[in-house]
């Protein structure tokens, strides 16, 4: 009986003393999952939201950037002097509708001078899009819509050493359509000849994809410079 007893007393201590040595080491391990857990839940997400979001947001605006600014540029000869057709857009460029009738309906200065940087001038003119008429083999019927318009522009730059000018298109009709819309115009003597060059600098910036790249409008500097050449010739004749 003494012998039961005493072994009844021991497993006892054994079940005893069990838990003492298992419970600690559960919860130390319980604690540092926790921990690590915690570490990745706070920490992880954002930087991984923050590296592939920033790559997305430079790709978009560099996209949008160059699919909407755009340049063109076109050169007219003409017979008369360079100086003679610079003049015409910074002396008198109230003139041009003289020129030009069909085309240039007015010009009004707003404020400042004649030919000065940072003057205001109103343009009313006809400008439309092209219709195709008649199409055939050859040739294709073109014509114009046009439709009367107006441009308040700002001179920005006058060069006169270089027949130079620059128009900034503030108000009107062309900012319907763009953000932004600058004009030069340079004039450049013939080299072993008589007569110039007339050189058109579109620079601009579309307000969407829909919008249509201003070629007919280049269309029209060109035709606009050719009847401004002819009235200065029949000027000196």
């Amino acid at each position: 009986m003494a012998g039961a007893a005493t072994e009844i007393a021991k497993n006892m201590e054994e079940k005893a003393e069990a838990p003492v040595t298992v419970a600690p080491t559960k919860t130390v391990d319980a604690a540092g999952a926790g921990e690590a857990e915690t570490t990745v839940i706070k920490v992880a997400p954002p930087k991984t939201a923050e590296v592939e979001n920033k790559p997305a947001e430079e790709e978009v605006k560099t996209t949008d950037t160059t699919s909407l600014v755009g340049k063109l540029e076109t050169d007219v000869e003409i017979k008369a002097s360079a100086e003679q057709f610079h003049h015409m857009f910074t002396g008198k460029p109230h003139h041009v509708s003289k020129a030009s009738p069909g085309n240039i309906q007015g010009c009004e200065l707003h404020d400042g001078d004649w030919g000065k940087v940072g003057s205001i001038i109103f343009w009313n003119y006809v400008h439309g899009k092209l219709t195709l008429l008649y199409k055939s083999f050859f040739p294709h019927i073109l014509i114009y819509n046009g439709e009367a318009k107006v441009a308040k522009e700002r001179i920005e730059a006058v060069e006169p050493e270089k027949n130079l000018i620059k128009f900034r298109v503030i108000e009107g009709d062309l900012m319907k359509e763009y953000k932004s819309f600058v004009i030069t115009i340079q004039v450049t003597p013939k080299h072993g000849g008589t007569g110039s060059i007339v050189h058109w600098h579109l620079e601009y910036e579309k307000i969407s994809e829909e919008v249509a790249h201003p070629e007919t409008l280049l269309q029209f500097c060109v035709e606009v410079s050719q009847e401004i050449d002819e009235h200065l010739l029949n000027e000196e004749a």
